[in-house]
């Protein structure tokens, strides 16, 4: 657990160490307890305590006291996001070794060909962003301030609630109606295996679990769409499943993926929580749609104007930001959060998403294909005009035929990166993801101190640092 004090940034430059008459020995500052800290405090209290009748002695007590705040505090320099203090995969390790298990039982499927495609980008090692986001969310929220938001039994603390069918299982039954139940292959097989490893666990609780794997029930299906929409051949450097399969499977299992998201999410039986996740459904269309114009009006020879930038931090928001700011919300309001406590989850979400975002469009001119998984430069294959393409427009008006024409002519997609090179793109996008990065941290200012809440603040530092 990290110490939070404040200090005169002067006495912060001694070594941390903690001493005694017979050794020295170094420590990280980070790791120590809070009882180490007291420790420290009481010895300089004492002596305080016992010297304050003169000034000479009430000096050497401040001075004591600085002394020893600067063994329990590094020396910290530059923005809140400058620092490496913790790897938020190992707080909830545990349960993302079960996530793709659990997404997988969620997916089955009597019939052989759809469970092989809707299953198949969970094959893969993914980022896993989205549902880490919403574990470490409902981790660093369990002990925050709470409200009843409904009355009767809390149905979010039971692993049984959230695997059990509200209509009747004769109805849900994936057969025709007029035939026996038992003859049809094709049955819901989602909950009849499904179980927890994890029964005790107060800080993570099992509908918030089972949101996490609805969050990534919907990211992959909109990844099977996109590669549709966007012709793409790869994906995390593997053969996309619509080249595998087709597109038309790829998009059958994209709605079958959805289809199997709802159903877990209706059980989780919170009405508010449905309609946000639904919302994000609807948001990922709509983003999709804004992202087929690089301008509002979509004219064939734009001039640069602010509105092209709010049209694509928009757009952005949507297809992106939108699943893991509500998803954060979500995760708070299953866990009966105070509405602060709510508000705080969801702005956390939508700053970190939106520099998500921005830093991958950043990655796009930066990196090379092979590191990033994916053809660099792919979004300008597209048509795709970006952040660091649309700052380095506002300096060379040039830019806007080719924005208009989206990149289609000769040679119009090298030209483009070579001028975004020649710009300050790069460095205003980095610029504006590090603000949306340093507003996420601060938003969770109020959160109580924890491993958690470390890792969300570690994972702002993790975007910035990305390189795939």
């Amino acid at each position: 657990m990290r110490v939070r004090i404040s200090a005169n940034p002067a006495i912060l430059q001694q070594p941390v160490s903690t001493k005694s008459t017979a050794t020295t020995q170094t420590i990280c500052p980070w790791c120590l307890t809070r009882s180490q800290y007291s420790q420290a405090f009481r010895r300089s209290k004492r002596h305080f305590t016992t010297s304050r009748n003169n000034s000479s002695a009430w000096a050497a007590a401040v001075s004591k006291i600085q002394s020893t705040v600067a063994e329990v505090l590094p020396s910290r320099t530059g923005t809140p996001t400058g620092n490496i203090t913790i790897d938020p995969l190992k707080i909830v390790a545990k349960e993302l070794k079960f996530l793709n298990k659990n997404i997988r039982q969620l997916l089955g499927s009597g019939h052989p060909v759809l469970a092989t495609v809707a299953k198949y980008y969970t094959q893969s090692e993914g980022k896993h962003v989205r549902p880490l986001l919403v574990l470490l969310m409902s981790q660093a929220t369990a002990f925050a301030a709470k409200q009843s938001r409904y009355d009767g039994a809390d149905l979010s603390r039971t692993s049984d609630s959230i695997d059990t069918p509200i209509s009747s299982p004769s109805i849900l039954y994936d057969n025709n109606p007029d035939q026996i139940a038992s003859s049809s292959p094709l049955r819901d097989t989602s909950s009849s295996s499904e179980t927890y490893a994890f029964p005790n666990d107060a800080t993570i609780l099992p509908s918030q679990r089972r949101l996490a794997e609805i969050t990534e029930l919907i990211h992959t299906a909109s990844l099977l769409h996109d590669d549709v929409i966007d012709h793409s051949e790869t994906r995390r450097s593997e053969p996309s499943a619509n080249t595998t399969f087709g597109n038309k499977m790829a998009v059958l299992a994209g709605d079958f993926m959805l289809g199997r998201a709802s159903v877990a999410l209706a059980r989780l039986r919170d009405p508010e929580v449905i309609e946000l996740l639904a919302t994000v459904i609807a948001n990922l269309v709509e983003g999709e749609f804004m992202q087929l114009k690089n301008t509002a009006s979509d004219e064939t020879n734009p001039e640069w104007s602010e509105e092209s930038i709010t049209y694509y931090l928009q757009k952005t928001y949507l297809k992106s930001a939108s699943l893991i700011s509500k998803s954060c919300r979500a995760a708070a309001l299953l866990g009966q959060c105070a509405p602060s406590v709510v508000e705080a989850a969801y702005s956390y979400g939508k700053n970190l998403g939106l520099a998500f975002q921005l830093v991958d469009d950043m990655l796009d001119y930066t990196i090379s294909g092979t590191e990033l998984g994916k053809p660099a430069g792919a979004d300008l294959e597209l048509g795709l005009a970006t952040a660091p393409l649309l700052f380095a427009w506002k300096d060379r008006p040039e830019l806007g035929l080719l924005v208009g024409r989206k990149f289609s002519g000769e040679g119009d997609v090298q030209r483009a990166r070579e001028i975004v090179s020649q710009s300050d793109g790069l460095e205003q996008t980095r610029a504006l993801a590090q603000e949306y990065a340093d507003k996420a941290i601060a938003s969770i200012s109020m959160f109580p101190d924890g491993e958690a809440k470390d890792g969300l603040e570690e994972m702002c530092i993790k975007v910035m640092k990305r390189r795939k």
